[in-house]
């Protein structure tokens, strides 16, 4: 396997070794932010969307070429919409483009949320470019969401056909019960990159029209925002009970602290991670649509969704004034992570695709097995 990914920063150089490690070559392109900046002054005459716009660099095609002129591949995977451009004429090389979700439906979702004018019109803006962009997809062999919830959408939206659903995976190994004690009731969790708009408006949400009532009902109730780079506006919620942590050396074992674990997105798409990670290590999750519809669950199987404030608002007070219904639910969520959302499942289930996607270009090259998929970002 080779890998081909931007770096943008000290941190994905320093990976360089543990990727050669994984791969036969690894092939960094640097990516400074003024170089992006640059790539996107183009949107005054390219259509393409700023962020497609934004990775949009020569020296990462010349590097494509010559790695392809060089090798025989069996087929490629291409991680995001972003980095569609660089292979979506290609059409006798089998083709994979994985969508972490549905990015139309993200940003459909995020222009609703009120703000300024200027940051209102950029994202009107944006949201037309992408739902214009994205029917790229389907010059693709095939093209994987995580989601059920984003296939449909997709597949409704676009009339695409090649759309298969590959769902976000768990490291069993780092998320597992930990002996979690059940008896308390009184920490809520929220975890996520907080630089990450979805995440910042969530426990801006929370904090400001959902926790107030949840405290005048359970006075010893507190918040921990876990997770690296909070910005200012996250900063600003650390009060009496509301911690904000900052990056966590060890995040499994933050989860393994709190009662509850939620996530009130109101925009965003695909499923959410710190979902995925509470559920296997049995934690109950209180989450909006967003980090429930496309799971393919039922409510209390690890998770119970709402969407309107005051029934959220009772959803966690339930949970937390009821240790047999915290119990049960986190037990229910560490069975269904085990049965359907290890890495184990879903490797097997992707490497089902790259055979798919080989036969349908009709190469008579049998595709290695254990074949992994490599990072964000990346060809």
């Amino acid at each position: 396997m080779h890998l081909l990914t931007f770096a943008q920063s000290k941190e994905d150089y320093a990976a360089r070794e543990i990727l050669e490690g994984i791969f036969a070559e690894v092939h960094l392109i640097d990516l400074p932010s003024w170089k992006s900046a640059l790539h996107c002054l183009s949107a005054a005459w390219d259509p393409k969307p700023i962020q497609v716009l934004y990775f949009q660099d020569k020296a990462m095609e010349r590097k494509l070429q010559e790695v392809l002129s060089k090798h025989q591949f069996h087929a490629v995977h291409v991680q995001h919409l972003r980095m569609a451009p660089y292979l979506a004429e290609s059409s006798t090389l089998p083709r994979i483009l994985d969508l972490p979700d549905a990015f139309s439906l993200y940003w459909r979702r995020r222009k609703k949320i009120p703000k300024n004018f200027l940051r209102s019109a950029f994202e009107n803006l944006e949201s037309k470019r992408v739902l214009e962009y994205e029917p790229v997809l389907k010059s693709f062999t095939l093209a994987l969401t995580c989601s059920r919830e984003d296939l449909q959408y997709l597949e409704q939206t676009h009339k695409a056909s090649n759309l298969r659903l590959l769902p976000n995976g768990v490291d069993l190994d780092t998320f597992y019960p930990r002996s979690h004690d059940y008896t308390h009731g009184h920490t809520l969790l929220f975890t996520g990159n907080m630089d990450y708009a979805p995440n910042v408006d969530a426990v801006q949400y929370f904090c400001n029209e959902l926790l107030p009532e949840i405290q005048r009902q359970m006075a010893d109730v507190k918040l921990i925002i876990a997770g690296q780079r909070p910005v200012e506006a996250v900063r600003k919620l650390a009060s009496g009970c509301v911690t904000v942590t900052g990056f966590v050396p060890d995040i499994a074992e933050m989860y393994n602290q709190a009662s509850i674990v939620i996530a009130p997105l109101r925009f965003g798409a695909g499923t959410q991670n710190k979902v995925l990670e509470a559920m296997a290590m049995g934690i109950p999750v209180v989450c909006s649509d967003i980090g429930f519809a496309g799971l393919g669950i039922q409510q209390g199987e690890g998770a119970f969704m709402q969407t309107e404030g005051p029934a959220f608002i009772q959803q966690v007070l339930d949970l937390m004034q009821n240790q047999s219904l915290r119990e049960e639910t986190g037990k229910r969520g560490i069975t269904i992570m085990k049965a359907n959302f290890g890495w184990d499942a879903i490797t097997n289930r992707l490497e089902g695709y790259f055979e798919e996607a080989v036969g349908a270009v009709g190469s008579t090259q049998q595709l290695p097995r254990a074949f992994r998929p490599g990072m964000n970002d990346n060809i």
